[in-house]
């Protein structure tokens, strides 16, 4: 087919020649574009620079920070064992005899108890001690799962109507001993120690994140580090964050279903036997030191600071503690220090700092403030799951926890572990701590069965695990 041209101006065809419908101005060579947002002309000049809005929202690091260390297992179950306490004390309650005339403790008057724990904590010849008046006394007969006779040990005649060990409204006993006569045989009961089993399940956290094999090779704006543009690689770094930061919380807020007893829990229209798995914060509902604040106002004296080492004196606690609190918790513990401390502070403090190869400075620059007080050495930090108000910030519940550094003494094996510890499933070179695998139909290079014929790459994130909370009675919980 012919092609027609025009006539050559100077041996230039005329399509060079700037025609009306060819002319361009300059400016709108250089204002090529538009902003739909805030109407500027000229090319888009985007930062590189991604803005966090709210800051590092990273919440995990209670864990490695407290010492909890990570430990195989291979079981659905984690057992470890408690010593319980060596001395027990023994209540009473009321609706007891009194008698008088005869035997007994020089013949005078005695109680008659008949309550179970005391019918079978006591034997004949065991010293008591009652814990409200004082007054000592001793098993004249029963005991062994019989009513329990009680005389005072002095001899002395009993105060009207017993209340020297109250028959009417009843009481507390301990045993401080026992008293034998010459020539006597040897007691005729023993008292087991106690040993507390322990069982915890592992709880399966799972999560995934994809992207299409078009929105794979998409390039943006935004250096979402080391020099990569592509925006899905931030959705996946956030994703596998959020995954971690689900784990810990579950491991920190899990709880028993059922009392450990499978219960079906309907998902997704299917039933799935789940066993649940206790959490920290859980375990020290139940068995720590429970610290509750009215109104929410958080521990602001020294007074109420001498009641919780009280306490923990009770609990044989260790002398170094790590509290982890919310914002206002840790501002109010500022502001007591600032008041007045006779003790020192971080840098200057003649404490504990054992969690820290004994040095001040490490705990400083691991963001810790350490003041003592009773011979207790505390390290303070903040702790962002309790500030961040789209999750436990949201409430005012919890404050804060206090989290012994030491290790316990397993009572079964001997072995010394961490107050806590966080069990994954592993055998034979397999860990399920943190899966991650990419499946996809071809994209990103990943193929496999199940996605082979889809367009797209899907990131999976699995993890199988629990967390013991040993001698939860030396931890504290401080809540609103």
């Amino acid at each position: 087919m012919a092609t027609t041209t025009g006539a050559a101006i100077d041996g230039a065809p005329n399509r060079f020649i700037a025609t009306p419908d060819k002319y361009t101005a300059l400016g709108e060579l250089l204002n090529v574009a538009v902003s739909t947002e805030t109407g500027v002309l000229g090319k888009p000049d985007v930062s590189e620079l991604l803005v966090e809005t709210y800051g590092d929202q990273g919440i995990t690091g209670f864990l490695k920070l407290t010492g909890a260390i990570t430990a195989a297992g291979a079981s659905d179950q984690v057992e470890f064992y408690e010593v319980g306490r060596r001395h027990k004390k023994l209540a009473y309650t009321g609706g007891n005899t009194t008698a008088g005339n005869g035997g007994g403790a020089a013949g005078n008057d005695r109680v008659t108890i008949t309550d179970s724990d005391i019918k079978d904590g006591l034997q004949p010849n065991d010293v008591v001690m009652d814990t409200t008046s004082g007054v000592r006394g001793i098993v004249i007969s029963g005991g062994e799962g019989s009513n329990v006779v009680i005389g005072r040990l002095d001899g002395a005649v009993m105060a009207g109507n017993s209340t020297d060990f109250d028959a009417t409204n009843g009481g507390t006993l301990i045993v401080i001993g026992n008293m034998y006569a010459q020539g006597s045989d040897q007691p005729s009961s023993f008292v087991q120690p106690e040993v507390i089993r322990r069982i915890n399940s592992y709880a399966i956290v799972k999560d995934r994140y994809q992207v299409n094999g078009s929105q794979a090779t998409n390039i943006g704006y935004v250096n979402i580090g080391n020099g990569d543009y592509r925006w899905f690689m931030y959705g996946e770094q956030e994703a596998r964050k959020r995954f971690m930061d689900k784990r810990e919380m579950t491991l920190l807020f899990g709880d028993i279903i059922d009392g450990g007893q499978k219960a079906d829990v309907s998902v997704a229209n299917s039933v799935t036997d789940l066993n649940g798995t206790e959490g920290y914060i859980t375990a020290l509902e139940s068995r720590g030191i429970n610290v509750s604040n009215a109104n929410a106002n958080p521990l602001d004296s020294f007074a109420e600071f001498d009641d919780i080492i009280l306490e923990l004196d009770k609990q044989g606690a260790p002398s170094e503690y790590a509290m982890y609190l919310n914002r206002k918790q840790d501002l109010a513990i500022d502001d007591m220090l600032a008041s007045g401390i006779s003790t020192g502070v971080t840098a200057g403090l003649a404490g504990q700092f054992g969690a820290f190869n004994n040095d001040a400075n490490m705990a400083v620059k691991l963001g810790f403030k350490s003041f003592t007080r009773g011979g207790y050495t505390f390290h303070k930090h903040d702790w962002k799951l309790l500030n961040d108000p789209t999750l436990v910030g949201a409430s005012n519940k919890f404050q804060g926890v206090m989290c012994p550094l030491t290790q316990v003494t397993d009572a079964r094996s001997g072995m010394k572990a961490p107050a806590l510890e966080m069990k994954y499933k592993a055998s034979n070179g397999y860990s399920r701590e943190m899966e991650h695998w990419v499946t996809g139909g071809g994209v990103l290079g990943h193929n496999n069965n199940g996605d082979a014929g889809k367009d797209v790459a899907t990131f999976h994130y699995r993890s199988e695990v629990a967390l013991l909370t040993r001698a939860a009675n030396q931890h504290v919980l401080i809540k609103g």
